[in-house]
């Protein structure tokens, strides 16, 4: 092996390692990675850049605005109470209303979104009612995981799948993703209320307390409320029709953006931009760089050699393969990073003969988005709720939810290898 690919092996498992460690920001250590690649020679600054997903970067920056500024309308505030509400104040049905409601939220605006606002709401409907949050929490982030399964930008690992592979439109995802993770919520539905059911019991005074909830006040500016709700409707509309239109999904978001900056004019410009999480997408770049070094010095296509070997060329195990691989690692690893190294991997082994690559996406994608239930360190938005209940005074320990999470997680794989088998492989 040359110098310069040990050296790429070395400078990756180090940072990785960090990152893992989670004692320096991940963020600072991919960039750090980043720019050691280039210092070291093992890639030039102009591949570096060539290496950088500016689709990815484009869609997260494009729809971190138009949420950002939906949210101070009071738009998902209103949609919970109003779920809440739907549920007659019962618990056990506003438990099932809100993990719903999150699922579906998670498919259209992604799971790190949909958590920060319907964490908030789920603090006061449990206050209302005197019960413990947490069941509902866990639930919560369980369905944000498996909703932002469903969709091209609902998870960060299906946004960097579909920006890499251009065949793999918006509704290639909805078709071919949405089916099991509704199959997934179908099960999880019965069990949920099977494990939480018992704790989380109330009165009927408290009940009523609930139908006395006025959603309407929590809409604190009905003309930005329409602007955003035009925007967002265009721009998931756009999503549906971007292969037909020739159009990028970073694009498409970005429009979508700038349309709703348009509309609300320049007293929203720099709270927009306040919603973007520049560390988040200074993370991605980063790590676009790291990775770019192993592929440049041939490591990823010694790694896709190794698995086609191990496989036999057999779509079958390589499917089942990457399906569980996936799912284990991005249980107790960060998904992002795995998803980044496993991405020219699979394109490398359609270079060495694989001629149907489809169920190799498909079984990634599901094994880094639901795999990221099965700990509480698995995905983004599991840190961001334990970190919201925490400061709550309801801390969720590692291990409390690892007795519903990753049960749960295997269950769940176990469904994606029948699905994955029964629809790609026969």
């Amino acid at each position: 092996m040359e110098q310069q690919a040990i050296w790429a092996i070395i400078i990756f498992i180090v940072i990785y390692g960090l990152i893992v460690s989670e004692k320096i920001h991940r963020t600072i250590l991919a960039m750090i990675g980043a720019v050691l690649m280039i210092v070291f020679g093992i890639v030039s600054q102009e591949t570096a850049i060539h290496h950088i997903d500016f689709n990815t970067l484009g869609l997260l920056i494009g729809m971190m605005i138009i949420v950002g500024i939906t949210a101070d309308t009071g738009l998902f505030k209103y949609v919970a109470i109003k779920a809440a509400k739907g549920a007659k104040g019962h618990p056990r049905r506003i438990l099932i209303a809100l993990t719903v409601l999150t699922a579906i939220g998670s498919a259209f605006l992604d799971n790190v979104t949909t958590v920060l606002l319907m964490v908030p709401v789920t603090f006061s409907i449990t206050k209302q009612l005197r019960v413990n949050p947490v069941p509902f929490l866990i639930a919560q982030i369980i369905a944000s995981n498996v909703g932002g399964t469903a969709t091209l930008i609902g998870d960060p690992p299906n946004i960097m799948i579909g920006s890499a592979v251009k065949e793999l439109t918006f509704m290639s995802f909805i078709s071919n993703l949405t089916p099991i993770a509704v199959i997934i919520m179908l099960v999880y539905v019965p069990l949920f209320l099977l494990m939480f059911g018992k704790q989380i019991k109330s009165t009927p005074e408290l009940q009523r307390s609930i139908m006395e909830m006025d959603e309407r006040s929590v809409i604190t500016d009905r003309k930005l409320l329409r602007k955003c709700l035009l925007a967002l409707g265009l721009t998931i509309l756009g999503f549906f029709l971007h292969q037909s239109l020739h159009l990028e999904s970073a694009t498409v978001a970005l429009a979508g953006a700038c349309l709703l900056l348009l509309l609300t004019g320049e007293p929203m410009l720099e709270k927009a931009f306040h919603s973007v999480e520049w560390i988040t997408l200074f993370f991605f770049i980063g790590l676009f760089v790291l990775v770019s070094g192993l592929v440049e010095t041939g490591v990823i296509a010694k790694l896709a050699a190794e698995a086609v070997d191990l496989t036999g060329g057999n779509m079958v195990a390589a499917s089942m393969l990457i399906l569980w691989l996936s799912a284990l690692a991005s249980a107790f690893l960060d998904n992002i990073p795995f998803v980044a190294t496993m991405i020219p991997m699979i394109q490398e082994m359609g270079n060495m003969g694989v001629a149907n690559l489809e169920p190799l996406w498909w079984s990634l994608a599901l094994g880094a988005c639901l795999g990221g239930n099965g700990t509480l360190i698995g995905a983004s938005a599991n840190l961001i709720v334990a970190g919201l209940a925490g400061k709550e005074g309801h801390p969720i320990t590692f291990v409390r939810y690892l007795r519903y999470g990753f049960p749960l997680m295997i269950l769940s794989i176990i469904l994606a290898s029948v699905y994955i088998y029964v629809r790609y492989l026969i």
